[in-house]
């Protein structure tokens, strides 16, 4: 430890800190622009000039490291003179743009500019106009005049996007900030450039002009939108989700937010909310009050159990549901004798039920999972399924750690890897266990993980909706415990931890999913659920309900799908407009509490099943509030982070390789918050995505890029997709992520054959 004095303080700091982190340390402030604790150093803008003991001029506190005995003033007549010099170069060319802006009132130039500016300025020369930038529908730079050239936006996609989309582009006076020529921002996490910039230079379009900062209520909350478990500022007026904004916690999102957390608040608002309960009678949909609604669930429930039996009914339940919603699905099934109940809604193998207790996660914290030497990922598209998590292992690889991936495709992952194997996924049984083999060499994933101090084996979704997940997972396993690594799981959704902690699924002799995609119930409860998007195969789903004397929806949104499945529509609550909890993918139990007010008649999941159950004549739903739900659910009020699955011996496959589709649910595609918010449904990333192929295999199959061809999966139905080739690709891969086109072609792990159009 260096001792050093800050403004007659005397403070203890790290050898190779910088004057801004000790001032920090020592509770004295140093203005700033350029840096930022999760940046590299630029020392661009000047704003941090200090005077320094001995020094002959001051120096930027930024970029100067301390030495043992220095002595600081951060506030002497030297430091605020060349600050304030600083200060009024910085507003020559600075638009008078204030009342208009939407960075005021927030605005970490406007604030500066009080204490260190002058009252009029002496530049009298016509000012620098920087013209607006297209940086792609979530991003706004329309007003790049304001720009001040701190750089944080340049660094950010260079360091922690890992490819940098921005740049400066000229010199001196003409510098400006752009993308590069024709593109626009596509990065997974770019809203955080809007966060990063301390002036209105980058603006978030959604909320462009929406509403003034003071105006706005703030209120903390968690990400449902991955098992991350972001924490969130959710910023509201007048009753409606008006902004998203991180709240900085170190161990889970850090002070970043992904664009899907972000920006997903639109879907809150959008025009498909159901609002009221529906009914449909001769094909026609009326509006109902809750009591008539109440009544014809019961009386259908009844119904079909007296008819057809208890075992008649199914219930599927969206794992993006709270601990308090799941619980409270589970409870209600079990007290109505409903056995068959699956919220495992993309899964296709089970077999892992028979052997573990518990629930399947990461196995370590999210913290711990950076600071591993020897990473190997199997079966993820890392950046679509766990943006924020891709970038702490892009920051764990770029400093040291050797991360390796197997998938169906080599991922642009911006990050220094070991090794990135793209295998058939028929194959990747066969290539784990083969790596058992390959120790003794340094340079493969096996070695890698033997050298390591600490390492990992994480399975991603790809893994888990694999028809093989079973022995996918028992040949990880066994390379995970020949060489001391830990073993994980990265779950797909909020909920998916509780789901298999609270273990909602089949009891007894009940169906699972696929089960009852094969041999349809006569009564489905849909909760949360939109059958054609959140299943395994939306095609066999909707055949299913079709083939339903009744099914009861208890849905957020009013979709086409339900539309033509249900018989009574129960309108229900996103996260936002209730309280709850999530488990997150390390385990930790993190509640929330509604930050506006139910829409319409909409009402929180967790009332409608309480209220349901009442009317069932169900005993034991007489929760009064989710803490009373939650209480009941986890008795000791902590997560148990139960132990994986014991040792499963997994079968090796066969041989036999068949054209396979695979590329997952698609990042902005996952849940029905997300599929209906507009900006994200406007990127790159969200437009109808073409069949990918490798060049080989397009040749065999008799295609070139720009064909359009009929894909048909088993029990799916036909679709025309058009063709492209990428070698990225194994070979005899087919790479079509879930899209609205897509939703019921199939499974998204399975085979699948292409068709050249007539």
């Amino acid at each position: 430890m260096l001792q050093i004095e800050i403004d007659g303080k005397s403070v203890s700091v790290e050898q190779g800190s910088n004057i801004i982190e000790a001032a920090h340390q020592a509770g004295s402030y140093i203005p700033h622009f350029c840096y930022h604790k999760k940046l590299s150093i630029a020392a661009n803008c000047r704003m941090c000039l200090v005077e320094v003991e001995k020094a002959p001029k001051p120096l930027p506190a930024c970029a100067t490291p301390v030495t043992d005995g220095m002595k600081v003033k951060t506030n002497s007549p030297l430091a605020k003179q060349a600050q304030q010099g600083v200060m009024e170069f910085l507003l020559i060319n600075h638009p008078l743009d204030c009342p208009i802006c939407d960075q005021g009132g927030e605005c970490q130039l406007q604030d500066l500019a009080v204490g260190y500016g002058n009252g009029e300025s002496r530049f009298v020369e016509a000012k620098h106009v920087a013209p607006a930038k297209d940086m792609g529908p979530l991003v706004s730079a329309a007003e790049m005049s304001r720009c001040i050239h701190c750089t944080r936006c340049v660094r950010f996609t260079e360091e922690i996007a890992g490819f940098q989309e921005i740049g400066m582009a000229h010199r001196g006076e003409h510098s400006e900030i752009m993308p590069f020529i024709g593109k626009t921002v596509t990065t997974e996490i770019s809203g955080n450039v809007i966060d990063l910039c301390p002036v209105g230079a980058l603006t978030s379009k959604p909320f462009r002009y929406d509403a003034r900062s003071w105006e706005l209520s703030r209120r903390k909350s968690i990400s449902a939108h991955d098992a991350l478990g972001s924490n969130l500022i959710v910023q509201t007026k007048d009753h409606r989700v008006r902004r998203v904004l991180p709240l900085e916690n170190e161990s889970i999102n850090e002070c970043w937010l992904s664009d899907r957390d972000r920006f997903a608040y639109e879907g809150l608002n959008h025009a498909d909310r159901l609002l009221k309960p529906m009914i449909k009678q001769d094909n026609q949909w009326h509006e109902v009050d809750w009591e008539t609604a109440f009544a014809y669930v019961a009386k259908g429930l009844n119904g079909v159990s007296k008819d057809h039996g208890k075992d008649a009914v199914g219930m599927w339940v969206n794992p993006t549901s709270t601990v308090e919603e799941l619980f409270l699905a589970k409870k209600l099934a079990a007290g109505f004798g409903i056995h068959s109940i699956d919220s495992r809604l993309r899964q296709q193998d089970d077999r892992l039920d028979v052997n573990r207790q518990g629930a399947l996660w990461l196995g370590q914290s999210i913290e711990e999972l950076s600071q591993n030497q020897a990473i190997f990922v199997v079966g993820a598209d890392l950046r679509s399924e766990q943006p924020l998590l891709t970038a702490r292992l892009r920051r764990a690889a770029q400093n040291g750690a050797k991360i390796s991936v197997l998938n169906a495709r080599q991922e642009a992952l911006h990050m220094p890897l070991h090794v990135q194997t793209a295998a058939h996924p028929q194959t990747w049984v066969k290539v784990l266990r083969e790596m058992l083999q390959q120790s003794d060499d340094a340079a493969s994933v096996a070695g890698s993980l033997k050298n390591a101090e600490r390492a990992a084996v994480l399975l991603g979704a790809a893994a888990q909706q694999h028809p093989q997940y079973a022995d996918i997972y028992a040949a990880a396993q066994a390379l995970a415990q020949e060489f001391g690594a830990v073993i994980g799981i990265l779950p797909t959704t909020a909920g998916s931890v509780a789901a298999d902690l609270l273990q909602v699924r089949p009891s007894g002799q009940g169906s699972n999913l696929r089960a009852m995609l094969a041999q349809p119930k006569k009564a489905v409860v849909l909760v949360n659920v939109e059958p054609d998007a959140d299943t395994v195969n939306g095609e066999a789903a909707m055949q299913a309900l079709q083939a339903a004397e009744t099914v009861i929806a208890l849905s957020a949104y009013r979709t086409e799908a339900l539309l033509a499945a249900a018989d009574v529509l129960l309108p229900i609550v996103p996260f936002t407009e209730t309280s709850g909890s999530f488990i997150n993918m390390e385990g930790s139990l993190q509640s929330f509490y509604g930050v506006v007010q139910a829409q319409g008649e909409a009402r929180p999941l967790w009332k409608v099943l309480r209220v349901l159950g009442n009317r069932l004549q169900l005993a034991g739903f007489d929760y009064n509030s989710s803490q009373e739900v939650l209480a009941a659910a986890l008795p000791d009020a902590v997560c148990h982070r139960l132990s994986n699955l014991t040792a499963f011996a997994g079968d090796a496959g066969g041989d036999a390789v068949t054209l396979w589709r695979t590329g997952g649910v698609g990042i902005y595609d996952g849940d029905a918050v997300v599929r209906h918010a507009d900006a994200l449904q406007q990127t790159v990333q969200a437009g109808s995505p073409q069949a990918k192929i490798h060049s080989k295999t397009l040749a065999a199959l008799g295609l070139k890029c720009g064909d359009t061809v009929s894909a048909q999966q088993a029990g799916g139905a036909a679709l025309t997709v058009t063709v492209c080739a990428d070698d990225s690709l194994a070979e005899n891969v087919v790479y079509l992520p879930t899209h609205g086109d897509n939703r019921r072609l199939g499974a998204l792990m399975n085979s699948i054959e292409l068709k050249r159009g007539e």
